[in-house]
């Protein structure tokens, strides 16, 4: 095949570049469910072991942008082809204009800056491509990083759903972020005004 030219490319950074998921995945999507911590501020629950045939069945599913389930699934490679988690867009509600951003970075990417970086590229095609108008996330309690990341693009925090999740014998709460078009907008004016 011949070269590609990413020098333009919307869907990539100086160091990330989100891509369809491609059925061969299944390695890394099995390897990271074996990160419990991280799969439970995910999933807010424990799931029962992973297995190589649920890997396969999500990536396969979820390949090519062919999900069904109405969510945008993206896999994260930095810039040497390494994949280094997944993000997507879901809950897109058209008429108002609302959606939610799911994301993973694997164990040994994280702190590195490529989640805020991802989830930067999936706002501006929310906000500027999609016309959609407002951002809606939540947290589990405990998730300081999910916390920190998502204050980082600039969201707010709008509240707290109490006693939401049932998780290692007690009730976690849920923490409730948003963000805006016209805020996000604001966030990028004044950051390209500080660089």
């Amino acid at each position: 095949m011949q070269n590609i030219n990413y020098s333009a490319y919307f869907w990539q950074d100086e160091a990330i570049r989100l891509r369809a998921i491609a059925p061969d995945d299944w390695e890394s999507c099995y390897v990271s469910a074996y990160d419990t911590p991280a799969r439970r501020f995910l999933e807010c629950a424990i799931e029962l072991p992973p297995t190589i045939s649920g890997a396969k069945k999500f990536t396969e599913e979820n390949a090519d942008f062919s999900s069904t389930n109405r969510r945008i699934m993206f896999t994260i490679e930095n810039l040497n082809g390494e994949i280094v988690g997944g993000i997507n867009i879901n809950s897109i509600d058209e008429r108002n204009g609302t959606f939610s951003i799911g994301i993973v970075i694997d164990n040994p990417y994280r702190g590195k800056g490529y989640g805020t970086r991802a989830i930067h590229i999936l706002l501006k095609y929310a906000f500027f491509e999609r016309r959609l108008n407002k951002f809606n996330n939540n947290v589990l309690e405990g998730n300081e990083a999910s916390a920190a990341m998502l204050r980082k693009v600039g969201c707010v925090q709008e509240g707290v759903r109490r006693q939401v999740f049932y998780i290692n014998g007690r009730y976690h709460d849920s923490i409730l972020y948003g963000l805006t078009k016209d805020e996000y907008t604001e966030y990028l004016l004044n950051k390209h005004h500080h660089t």
